[in-house]
C-alpha cells in the first residue's frame, strides 16, 4: 500500500503556519496546475489543511493541539509538509512501509495523540500509515523521551535539526536541561544539542519576508491593533497582489478600525481574487447591513448561500434581514432552513421563536 499522489480537481488546501521545506508560492503554482487551490489560513471551502513546520516556532504545544483538533472535528484532512508534497507528486514516499498506525502504537507504546502530532510535523519517515520499521524504531525512541519528560512538541522542534529523521534511528537521544530548557533533546554521545538551524532553506528572500509579514499581521489582528494589521496586510499584498486571504483579513481590520468604505473595497477585492470566497461575501453583507443598505446585503447573503448551502450563519442573517424588512413569509422560510442546519444552539431557539411569531402574525392577518 502506498500513499496516493495527485489531487482531484477542486481540492482546496489551506495552510496553518508557513512551510519550511518549500516556498508557498511554488506550492500554490503546482496545486493550481493540478486544478486545485492553495491559500493561507482556513476558510469554509478548505478541505485539506497543511500544517507548516515553522508553526512550531510560532505557537506552543497546546495551541497547535487545539488547532489540529478543531480541523479534524471540522472534517478536514490534515497533512504534514511532506505529506502535502507527496500528495502533489513532488516527493517520493519512502519504501518498505507495512505497519498500521495501531500496530505502531502497540509495539512502541507511544500515545496515539503523540504519534499523530509527531507525524503531522514529519518526525517519522512516513507522515501516515503504513509506517516502516525505521518509524517503529523512532516511535520507541520518542516514547522513551516522553517518558523522560519531553513533550511531543520538543521532539518535533528538534528532530529536523540533525539531517533526515531516518538518520536518528542509529543515534541515542536523551532529554535534559540544555540552554535553560528542561525538555531539550540532545544526542547522548555529546555531539550536539538538536536545537539548531532548520534543515531546509529553499525560500527566496521575498517568500521569507512575506511569511514573516503575514504572521506579524495576524498577530496584530489578534491583539486588536487594527491599524497596524491593515498596514502589514497591505505590505503582504504589495508582494503578492493575488492573495485573497490577505485582502479579506485587511478588510476585517479596516472594519474593526471603523474605516467602512475601505473595508468594503477590500472585501470586494478578495471576492474578485477568489469569487468562491464565501466568508468575504458574508462579511461584506454584514457591512452593508450595518450601513442600512438592505438590498445590497440581501444580494451578498444570497450569493454566500448559493456558494455554500450549509452556511448556517448566512441563512440566519438573511432570515433576520427579511424579518426586519417586513418580509415575514420569506423570513419564516429562511428560519425553517436554519433549523435544518442547527437545531440546538441559542440561535436555533431564536429562529424557532421567530417562526412562532411569524405564524401568529400571519394567523392574525388571515383572521
Amino acid at each position: 500500500m502506498t500513499a496516493p499522489t495527485g489531487i482531484t480537481s477542486g481540492t482546496v488546501f489551506g495552510t496553518i503556519g508557513a512551510l519550511a521545506a518549500f516556498p508557498l508560492r511554488l506550492a500554490a503554482r503546482e496545486v493550481e496546475r493540478q486544478q486545485g487551490q492553495l491559500r493561507r489560513g482556513v476558510t469554509r471551502r478548505t478541505n485539506h489543511v497543511v500544517f507548516g513546520r515553522t508553526l512550531l516556532a510560532k505557537a506552543g504545544d497546546a495551541e497547535i493541539e487545539r488547532r489540529a483538533d478543531a480541523e479534524r472535528r471540522a472534517g478536514r484532512t490534515l497533512l504534514s509538509e511532506n505529506g502535502f508534497l507527496r500528495l502533489l507528486g513532488l516527493m517520493k514516499a519512502p519504501e518498505a512501509s507495512a505497519l498500521s498506525r495501531q500496530s505502531l502504537i502497540d509495539q512502541s507504546r507511544l500515545a496515539a495523540v503523540d504519534l499523530d502530532l509527531l507525524s503531522l510535523f514529519d518526525a517519522f519517515e512516513h507522515d501516515r500509515e503504513p509506517y516502516s520499521f525505521r518509524d517503529l524504531i523512532l516511535a520507541r525512541k520518542y516514547a522513551g523521551l516522553i517518558a523522560g519528560g519531553a513533550s511531543w512538541g520538543a521532539i518535533a522542534r528538534s528532530v529536523h535539526r540533525s539531517g533526515p529523521v531516518a538518520s536518528l534511528t542509529a543515534k541515542s537521544l536523551a532529554v535534559g536541561s540544555q540552554h535553560g530548557r528542561p525538555d531539550a533533546i540532545y544526542l547522548e554521545e555529546g555531539q550536539s544539542d538538536l536545537d539548531g538551524q532548520l534543515l531546509f532553506d529553499l525560500d527566496a528572500p521575498d517568500d521569507d519576508t512575506l511569511e514573516e509579514l503575514f504572521a506579524e499581521a495576524e498577530a496584530a489582528e489578534e491583539e486588536g491593533r487594527h491599524d497596524d494589521a491593515v498596514a502589514l496586510y497591505q505590505r503582504c499584498l504589495s508582494i503578492d497582489p493575488s492573495d485573497a486571504i490577505a485582502a479579506f483579513n485587511r478588510a476585517n481590520c479596516l472594519r474593526g478600525a471603523g474605516r467602512v468604505n475601505e473595508a468594503a473595497h477590500d472585501y470586494a477585492r478578495a471576492i474578485k481574487l477568489d469569487p468562491g470566497f464565501v466568508e468575504a461575501w458574508f462579511n461584506l453583507a454584514g457591512l452593508m447591513s450595518d450601513e442600512g443598505r438592505v438590498a445590497s446585503a440581501r444580494r451578498h447573503l444570497v450569493k454566500a448561500i448559493a456558494l455554500d448551502a450549509k452556511y448556517a450563519d448566512a441563512v440566519f442573517n438573511l432570515a433576520r434581514l427579511e424579518f426586519d424588512a417586513g418580509n415575514l413569509a420569506e423570513a419564516r422560510l429562511r428560519w425553517v432552513r436554519y433549523l435544518e442546519l442547527d437545531a440546538e444552539s441559542e440561535w436555533a431557539r431564536i429562529a424557532a421563536k421567530g417562526i412562532q411569531f411569524v405564524d401568529l402574525q400571519l394567523a392574525r392577518t388571515a383572521g
